[in-house]
């Protein structure tokens, strides 16, 4: 960043924050706007498709309001809505929900991630930094999330986005023993914010879940960075909005809820018809997301406050809506009380009922002040009607204030671990955006104080920790120059002449406050202050303050009394007897006059309130580790993906974060230990240092020298061969790319990318010479393989074709085998009917045949008394070629008969010639083989073998050949 002084111009229309320019170049600024670009900045934006693709703002060259916001400009419109800025995480609210952009799936994705940093912008990222400081330290150091920006930008949705993730990767390495107190402490933690958002959160004209005060959460871990418990504190709850609520803005949302969630038995015992409408709760018809009583009251009962309880603070709830209602009338008499206005009467009824306090002491402690001079007894005197609406609203901030704060504590002693259990803690800040609006008070002081706080505390410590980190490096170097808004902090919180101070000593007179008394005073004390301005013009009383984020006029009249923020004591003296027993539990401990009976120093203010809360705060944050978030809202009217430039930019300059990118690319946000540095790059100069063990040892004194020549090996290669040779490079120029440090390497982007590419130039070269050596491995080992494998197949093919082979031959033996047994079989029997046919004949010789059937050819056997045996050829060879043949058997037995027709009908009748006659039941059986018993007739008429020396005739007698041979021996 540039030495030039930030100065920034206010805006008092329509609630909205002026951002400022700087003071020498507001005309320029508005022509960048409207695109009139020169020199370098043109030439940046000439390529705008790519912009989008800058997911850090210090890669932008050169760093002006406007090349930033066109970045953020082109990734708001690509759906990109986190953006690194250096230390800080730019956040864009998109105005509509995105799916899967913070599931549980994405939670895993960065948690488990090597290198989370590298992946796309996220909050995950900023709370997986903070978590693994935690876990990578010896000794873990606190880490705090701080969550920035205007109303509306998103902030108390990134806050609950942080608290489901630390809620989720906190518990998921949680034994399983003790999951379910792991899932009731992450149950009560997140349960906790529909809750305060509901006491604590309204809709204003900016968002409609405004947070309306400053909340610091603490999620405790134990030494396993597990998540066994948490707490909150607040700073600053804007009670006056219970009793006062600016134009078009409503209450807070635990009212709304009521009317729209409740029963119509709890509208009963809340004493709240359908139709009854109440003075503070203005935009009643106005239905919301956020009105969600049923989610309310489930989150109750979660964190342990059961239905009476329950009852007992939603019925004082409604006794404050009541109250709301009551108005006054002055009296005839001016000596006498206030009067209530007859519609009041029934409101005031109402309201002392839900209060359970007597209705005539709350009409007396509204209406009659009491006095004390001394010892002397008290003095009754009648308010004015100023007076007693002024008590009325004081009633109700000081309940709300009280029941606000119960709940706090009760939730911290809900989910608040043991102090034995829990060592470190992850802290959420979420704060007030900056507000500048028509009318600003006491409240807007205290906010853009505490904004003021915030910012002095992220430059102070970015440049101190940078600035320390040089020093003790021994770097040579030329300090960036920034603004130091520490004037603006002087004029606010210094002593005795501090805007503070000053407001508390008019507070401690016992006097009239006077508006125009007081701001003679200020310019008296406070005009040598350059951050403090009047408008001599204005009739109001007023000043201006000169913030970093703008000038803002602060009106006077009124701020002494919200400083004082005085309780009159009868009013708990009154809730003190209340019967209902939170109501009464809420101002047991509370001393009515504490604030003026010894003296004015027992005197608590606002300011000083405010003011040691927050000193606080800033001390628990610079005990811790900052990790800082801005929130930017794109457009005031919550348009989804709407980008409007003119809002944008006041949001950037406002919250510095273009000085921020100055002083982040100007300086040297890498630092690498020499032994990361040479684990990561040792190998663009082939160096083997870092695998000898350097790593391990640390950075002892042995080998620091070693280390450090190593490293300056490596930049002299990079640096070599990234830039012109023919360039002399000088230690100027390389000292405005790198420098060397006594144990850490100090880099610019540039820088960084230039090692990365000659890293990945050398890794793709060491990969391309390693594929090649794995190529011919594999194609080796294949080759290897295919002949292992063709040599198994041959061998596996032998050993089938071998078992196969061997099949084959015990078949074919069997075959033979079986082929022998049946032919000896045949021969035996065919020899064994022979010699049967033989004998046969031997004993006695057939008779001799009839001449006619001689004289016909054919054979008459059933003359034959006894069975004959017929011999010779088989039947279908001796029949196979006889034109005529008529066959007479007789058998006995069906299987016999079926037998010899089968041998038959195979062989002797295929032309259809031939004629079958059987007399088996009359003669007995035939058979070719057996002794036939009865007669066969054998009509034939040539021979069926070829070699056989007949040729029959029919006119013929004798039969000579084989035919005859067959013949005789029958």
């Amino acid at each position: 960043m540039s030495s030039e002084k930030s100065q920034r111009i206010g805006n008092g229309h329509g609630g909205k924050v002026k951002g400022g320019v700087r003071k020498k170049s507001g005309h320029a600024h508005r022509k960048s706007l409207n695109d009139s670009l020169e020199g370098e900045v043109k030439a940046f934006l000439i390529d705008e498709g790519q912009l989008h693709t800058y997911d850090d703002l210090t890669k932008v060259n050169p760093v002006t309001p406007t090349t930033v916001l066109k970045c953020l400009q082109a990734r708001y419109r690509a759906k990109v809505f986190y953006t690194h800025a250096g230390c800080t995480l730019v956040a864009l609210n998109p105005f509509q929900p995105v799916p899967d952009l913070y599931s549980l799936d994405v939670m895993k994705e960065y948690h488990c991630a090597p290198q989370p940093q590298e992946s796309k912008p996220h909050i995950f990222i900023v709370a997986e930094e903070a978590y693994r400081n935690v876990q990578g330290q010896v000794e873990p150091v606190n880490q705090s999330l701080v969550v920035s920006g205007e109303s509306g930008a998103g902030k108390t949705w990134t806050s609950r986005c942080l608290m489901k993730y630390y809620a989720t990767v906190a518990a998921s390495s949680s034994l399983l023993k003790s999951q379910d107190t792991v899932e009731r402490i992450e149950k009560r933690v997140l349960d906790s914010n529909p809750i305060m958002e509901a006491f604590g959160n309204a809709c204003t004209l900016r968002n409609s879940n405004s947070s309306r005060f400053g909340k610091y959460i603490q999620l405790q871990l134990n030494r396993s960075q597990l998540l066994v418990g948490a707490s909150v504190q607040t700073y600053l709850l804007e009670k006056t909005r219970v009793a006062g609520q600016p134009a078009n803005e409503r209450n807070f949302h635990i009212f709304y809820q009521m009317m729209t969630g409740g029963s119509d038995e709890q509208r009963r015992e809340w004493k709240m018809s359908h139709d009854q409408r109440f003075d503070w709760l203005p935009n009643a018809e106005k239905t919301l997301e956020e009105d969600c009583f049923d989610e309310t009251v489930e989150a109750m009962l979660h964190l342990g406050i059961n239905a009476e309880m329950q009852g007992h603070i939603f019925r004082i709830l409604a006794g404050l809506l009541q109250l709301g209602n009551v108005t006054f009338c002055s009296a005839m008499d001016e000596s006498q009380p206030c009067d209530l206005e007859e519609k009041s009467k029934d409101f005031m009824q109402r309201c002392a009922s839900l209060l359970c306090v007597p209705v005539e002491e709350l009409q007396t402690c509204l209406r009659v002040r009491t006095l004390r001079a001394g010892k002397q007894s008290a003095l009754f005197k009648p308010c004015s009607l100023a007076d007693c609406s002024v008590r009325r609203d004081c009633l109700a901030k000081v309940i709300y204030a009280q029941l606000f704060e119960w709940l706090v504590t009760f939730i911290n002693d809900s989910i608040c671990a043991d102090n034995s259990t829990w060592c470190n803690f992850i802290g959420l800040l979420d704060v007030y955006g900056f507000e500048c609006f028509q009318f600003n008070n006491l409240e807007q002081l205290c906010i853009n104080y505490a904004n003021e706080k915030l910012q002095q505390h992220f430059v102070a410590h970015y440049l101190k920790a940078q600035q320390e980190e040089y020093v003790s490096e021994g770097l040579e170097w030329s300090f960036v120059k920034y603004q130091d808004n520490q004037g603006c902090l002087d004029l606010i919180e210094g002593i005795p002449t501090g805007v503070f101070s000053l407001l508390n000593e008019e507070c401690l007179l016992n006097r009239a406050s006077d508006a125009k008394q007081f701001r003679v005073r200020l310019e008296k004390e406070l005009s040598d202050n350059g951050s403090m301005s009047w408008d001599k013009f204005s009739k109001q009383p007023h000043f201006t303050v000169a913030h970093y984020a703008g000038k803002v006029s602060y009106q006077i009249d009124g701020m002494m009394e919200k400083n004082k923020d005085p309780v009159p004591p009868e009013l708990i003296h009154l809730l003190k007897k209340s019967e209902n027993p939170l109501l009464h539990q809420l101002f047991a401990d509370r001393d009515p006059a504490g604030q003026g009976t010894r003296g004015l120093k027992q005197v608590v203010t606002v300011v000083s309130k405010f003011k040691n809360s927050l000193e606080s705060l800033m001390k628990i944050l610079h005990s811790t580790t900052p990790h800082y978030t801005r929130c930017i809202k794109p457009n005031t009217d919550c348009r989804p993906l709407t980008f409007k430039k003119e809002e944008v930019i006041m949001q950037l300059e406002a919250c510095g974060i273009v000085e921020t990118i100055h002083i982040s690319a100007a300086g040297f946000p890498i630092r690498i230990p020499y032994t990361s540095f040479t684990q990561r790059y040792g190998l663009i100069s082939n160096l083997t240092l870092f695998s000898q063990g350097a790593g391990e040892k640390g950075l002892e004194a042995d080998n620091k020298d070693a280390l450090g020549l190593a490293v300056a090996d490596i930049l002299r290669v990079v640096l070599s061969h990234s830039l012109d040779p023919s360039r002399h490079i000088d230690n100027e120029a390389r000292s405005s790319l790198v420098h060397c440090g006594r144990t850490k390497v100090f880099l610019t982007n540039s820088m960084l990318e230039l090692l990365e590419e000659h890293r990945n130039r050398v890794c793709s070269q060491r990969a391309f010479s390693i594929q090649c050596c794995w190529h011919r491995y594999k194609q080796r080992r294949r080759h290897a393989m295919r002949r292992a494998v063709t040599l198994i197949q041959a061998v596996v093919r032998s050993w089938l074709v071998r078992r196969a082979v061997r099949r084959w031959h015990r078949a074919a033996i069997v075959l033979q085998r079986s082929w022998r047994k049946w032919r000896a079989l045949m021969d035996a029997l065919a020899e064994a009917e022979l010699d049967d046919a033989e004998d046969l004949q031997e004993e006695a010789m057939p008779p001799e045949l009839d001449p006619i059937l001689r004289a016909r050819g054919s054979v008459q056997l059933s003359s034959i008394q006894e069975p004959v045996m017929v011999r010779g050829w088989p039947m279908g060879l001796a029949l196979a070629s006889a034109p005529t043949i008529t066959v007479s058997m007789t058998a006995t037995g069906f299987q016999k008969m079926m037998s010899v027709m089968a041998c038959l009908n195979g062989h002797c009748f295929r032309s259809r010639e031939y004629k079958v006659e059987t007399n088996q039941f009359k003669q007995g059986v035939a058979s070719i083989r057996a002794q036939p018993r009865g007669s066969i007739k054998l009509h034939y008429q040539r021979s069926p073998l070829l070699y056989a020396d007949l040729h029959p005739d029919h006119k013929r007698d004798g039969v000579t050949g084989l035919n005859q041979i067959l013949l005789e021996s029958t």
